[in-house]
């Protein structure tokens, strides 16, 4: 009887490892295929030894510098129905920090004073000048409020889409079982088993949507398969409680005007989780001189789904409550 079940267990391995060593032969074989896709969009500067890609558009005194979110692989596509609505009046900057979209994947852990030295670089470097006006999704909130604190002079203010912030990270800091899992899915994703499941590489609702053409739909999951969770996006995650821990260790930064859009999906409105954030946004507003936050109906990728709205409570926040003062 044993012997059975030790062969059973032989053969149940050796399909599994001759399974994965096909997906992952295939996996290198549609990244060798989709490469011919990849023609850099937007401007690669050398930062740190690395290229880092920053795609600007449009014109105008002060730039909209977009963020990022965690895991957004490819974020001139997935944000255009966005931005494209801000560069029809003024300068936006997409900037992709490395692991994302066309930008090299770094070699460094991701601390944050790292990743805002390599933003700010890129964005200087590829012609983008402060003041800016930064518009930074999810993870990308910690950065945002960090450089707020530490060069409150460059930043005129925040247009926060449904931010992570801060003291939430810190209060809520990754368990064992979530570390392992960060690190289990990106090694997955080496091994190219992510091409088993399309709707967790790249969003479905880029490809419902009328935003991008269908080449650039193309483009948009090809970069996606590309990027998706490699080692960047991994240790973004995996060090985003010290990196939040440095931003509560500063003050509040009080003197930059902030909204936030605070993104609350219809089949949760009621949920503990919605309910905590909320707070969170306006005990954080609470504490600027200048700030407001909005609900705004759809999930958490808020950007696919009130482009004309997120833009409308922008341009009016700017107008009426920063407009051209001095800061």
């Amino acid at each position: 009887m044993r012997k059975i079940v030790k062969k059973i267990a032989i053969y149940f391995i050796a399909v599994i490892l001759i399974g994965l060593m096909a997906i992952f032969s295939y996996d290198r074989y549609q990244l060798s295929k989709e490469s011919k896709l990849l023609d850099t969009n937007g401007t690669l500067v050398e930062v740190d030894h690395q290229k880092i890609n920053v795609y600007t558009e449009g014109d105008g005194q002060e730039t909209y510098v977009f963020m990022a979110g965690s895991g957004v692989a490819a974020p001139i596509y997935e944000m255009k129905g966005l931005y494209s609505k801000f560069s029809r009046g003024h300068k936006i900057a997409v900037i992709e920090r490395a692991g994302y979209g066309y930008s090299d994947v770094s070699k460094d852990e991701r601390d944050i004073d790292t990743l805002l030295a390599q933003t700010r670089e890129a964005l200087q470097k590829s012609g983008n000048k402060p003041p800016y006006i930064l518009v930074p999704h999810s993870i990308s909130g910690v950065e945002a409020i960090y450089w707020a604190q530490k060069y409150p002079e460059e930043i005129k203010g925040i247009i926060a889409l449904d931010i992570g912030l801060p003291s939430q990270y810190v209060e809520h800091k990754m368990g064992v079982i979530d570390l392992w899992t960060v690190k289990g899915m990106n090694l997955l994703t080496k091994l190219g088993v992510h091409r088993l499941t399309p709707s967790q590489v790249y969003n479905p609702e880029v490809m419902k949507q009328s935003f991008l053409s269908a080449e650039e739909k193309e483009i948009y999951k090809a970069l996606s398969y590309k990027q998706v969770f490699n080692d960047d996006m991994k240790n973004e995650l995996l060090h985003v409680y010290e990196n939040s821990l440095k931003s509560e260790a500063l003050p509040k930064p009080k003197d930059t005007p902030i909204i936030i859009i605070d993104a609350i999906a219809e089949q949760n409105k009621d949920s503990n989780f919605t309910k905590y954030h909320s707070q969170k946004c306006a005990e954080f507003a609470e504490q600027i001189n200048i700030a407001e936050v909005k609900a705004l109906s759809g999930t958490h990728s808020i950007y696919l789904y009130k482009p004309d709205e997120i833009y409308n409570l922008a341009i009016e926040f700017m107008e009426t409550k920063v407009g051209s003062k001095e800061r």
